[in-house]
C-alpha cells in the first residue's frame, strides 16, 4: 500500500514583521506619543527626549539596541533616581558641647 498524496501547497510567503515603536509616553508629563528615541550606530549612542517637557535622557547602544531597549533603561534610571532621593538619611547628631556623662553616686537632688 502507497502514501496518499498530499495536497500541493503553495509555499507561504514570510511573514510581515511590524515596525517596533519609537515614540513614548513620557514618565513626567504623561503625554503620548511624546518621547522619541534616535539611534546613532555608528557613534554608539542613542538619545530620548520628550517633545513637551524636554526631558533628556542619553545611554550606549550597539547594533542590536532597540528603541524600546532605552525607554525601559530610562524608566529604569528615573525609578533609580526616585528610590535614591527618597532614601531617608538619618542626620548626624552634632553639638559643639560634649554629652554630658551621668554622674553615679552624687547627691544633687
Amino acid at each position: 500500500m502507497g502514501k496518499r498524496k498530499k495536497s500541493s501547497r503553495k509555499p507561504a510567503g514570510p511573514r510581515k514583521k511590524d515596525p517596533l515603536e519609537t515614540n513614548f509616553t513620557c514618565l513626567f508629563c504623561h503625554h503620548d506619543k511624546s518621547v522619541s528615541v534616535r539611534i546613532d550606530r555608528k557613534e554608539g549612542v542613542a538619545q530620548l527626549f520628550c517633545k513637551i517637557c524636554d526631558q533628556r535622557y542619553q545611554s550606549k547602544a550597539n547594533h542590536l539596541t532597540e528603541p524600546i531597549d532605552i525607554y525601559s533603561e530610562w524608566i529604569d534610571a528615573a525609578d533609580a533616581a526616585e528610590k535614591e532621593a527618597t532614601t531617608v538619611r538619618r542626620p548626624i547628631a552634632s553639638s559643639s558641647r560634649p554629652a554630658r556623662a551621668p554622674s553615679v553616686g552624687s547627691d544633687d537632688d
